[in-house]
């Protein structure tokens, strides 16, 4: 009795501190040290020699599922239903809890190198699966709890996303395994000097990189948006439209007079209608012929029966440009029909892009660019206020992987300039009303990435190892050959698995 009670106990507390750990160290708001040990606690009660499979199963479940709630209140401002968001943290539990399991089970074969990458693969392969499947890409990655933690930032450069997840994961996968393989102490510092060597490795990339001076000319870029009662919305195409863009006008010449040479303003300013546009873009385009300076606002146009959530361009003496938003938000922007081209502006010595909000939440349109030889995205937002930082923040991440600086201007978010090294040049909330406006120095060259080159290449490796690590498990000749190359070590593998 008093043993069941210890384990029990044991596993409450596993339970409890890996729910704390990533409710605090992930989410919208997220303290990133906590999660490079948020799964410690479950897989080192998981890899004792008395905890049952069933027992491992339901405390990482629980802890991974409970820890995942801090996202609730969010998703009720997005009005999502209360079955979407349960079954979307349930099954991001499941996968959490299969990869535990898998770990388990290859250190009880005393396959110890597959256990450590056991839990990154699977996970990592389910990123990039949902990361194709979902309306909201690569949202929800592990690797967003880490955009402050710039010398690990850069590995998206070489793997996207999906190498960050993966070496977050291994880290508390390589410590516990060691741990658990603490019988046969030489086995025991390998793994966990490896484990520990392959981190600093990145580091040591990450702070060379950062080191490196970002290249290309310099723009002055000028962000402007408001928050103000009645401005959060479009307003009616026509005169209420044209009243808000001549506010917006003033605001940008007050900026170019002060040095901008672009001024970007937020998604859905106001409603334009085919073919009727001519009185609406004279506002802004006025400001650019007058100026030489190029302005970027998002519009919605209304084209018969179909919608466009776009960016508008003025550049001086040139046409107005237009940029159609490729991912939509649902069901909020459901009455828009998607974009799918392209729009780069060649400037002296750089080429400048434009994307609109939730297009940074994919890999494309930003790779497109970054292989276009953008060295600065143009990007107009909309947030909902609590995630402002958060989801302009998924847009720095883009820079980095695809080697472009970001100026990013959102309503109920923030003004963001960042550069390809995703250090945040200049940031302001826009909660200031009527207006909020901020003008910053940013490098505006493009540099080629690896991840730019070979682009998911890293997720397919996760795949591979998912399905070896699998096969290990499940396929008997492969199970038995793993036994076989470990009969030398069965003593201490034995003795690896007791606390």
């Amino acid at each position: 009795m008093e043993f069941e009670r210890k384990g029990l106990g044991l596993g409450l507390a596993a339970f409890a501190a890996t729910a704390l750990l990533v409710w605090f160290g992930n989410g919208l708001h997220p303290l990133w040290p906590l999660m490079w040990v948020a799964p410690l606690p479950v897989l080192l009660y998981a890899l004792r020699a008395e905890t049952s499979g069933r027992s491992a199963a339901v405390v990482a479940w629980v802890g991974w599922f409970v820890g995942c709630g801090n996202l609730v209140g969010y998703f009720r401002v997005l009005g999502t239903p209360l079955v979407a968001w349960f079954t979307l943290f349930a099954l991001a539990a499941l996968v959490f809890a299969v990869g535990v399991l898998l770990c388990r089970a290859l250190v009880r074969r005393g396959a110890v190198g597959s256990a450590v990458v056991a839990l990154p693969a699977v996970w990592v392969t389910y990123e990039y699966v949902r990361n194709l499947l979902w309306p909201h890409g690569s949202a929800g990655s592990l690797a967003y709890s880490q955009l402050n933690f710039l010398p690990f930032l850069q590995l998206a450069s070489l793997t996207g996303p999906w190498g960050m997840s993966f070496v977050l994961l291994l880290f508390p996968a390589g410590l516990a395994v060691a741990w658990a393989a603490r019988g046969d102490s030489r086995r025991a510092l390998r793994v966990a000097g490896a484990t520990v060597g392959l981190v600093v490795a990145v580091l040591v990339f990450g702070a060379v990189r950062l080191a490196m001076r970002p290249p290309g000319p310099m723009a002055r870029v000028g962000l402007v948006t408001s928050d103000a009662p009645g401005n959060r919305w479009a307003p009616k195409p026509g005169a209420d439209t044209e009243r808000l863009l001549r506010d917006y006008a003033g605001e940008a010449r007050t900026l170019i007079a002060q040095g901008a040479q672009v001024v970007v303003m937020p998604e859905t300013l106001g409603r334009v209608v085919d073919p009727n546009t001519g009185a609406t873009d004279t506002v802004l385009q006025s400001v650019a012929d007058d100026s030489e300076a190029t302005l970027v606002a998002g519009m919605v146009r209304i084209a018969g029966r179909l919608q466009y959530d776009e960016a508008r361009v003025y550049a001086p003496d040139l046409p107005v440009r237009l940029y159609d938003k490729e991912h939509l938000l649902p069901p909020f922007e459901d009455i828009f029909t998607p974009g799918k081209g392209l729009l780069v502006l060649h400037r002296p010595e750089t080429v400048w892009g434009v994307a609109i909000c939730k297009d940074m939440d994919f890999m494309n349109p930003a790779r497109r660019n970054g292989r276009a030889g953008v060295g600065l995205m143009l990007v107009p937002g909309a947030d909902f206020g609590v995630d402002g930082f958060w989801h302009g923040h998924i847009a720095v991440m883009r820079g980095v992987e695809d080697g472009f600086s970001v100026a990013r201007a959102a309503k109920q978010g923030f003004l963001t300039v960042s550069d390809d090294r995703g250090r945040v040049v200049a940031e302001r909330a826009s909660e200031t009303a009527p207006f909020v406006t901020m003008l910053a120095e940013v490098p505006a060259g493009h540099e080629g990435t690896l991840y730019l080159l070979w682009g998911d290449w890293f997720a397919w490796c996760a795949v591979a190892l998912c399905v070896w690590v699998l096969a290990l498990v499940f396929v008997p000749r492969w199970s038995s050959a793993a036994k076989e190359s470990t009969a030398e070590n069965t003593k201490s593998a034995e003795g690896a698995t007791v606390s």
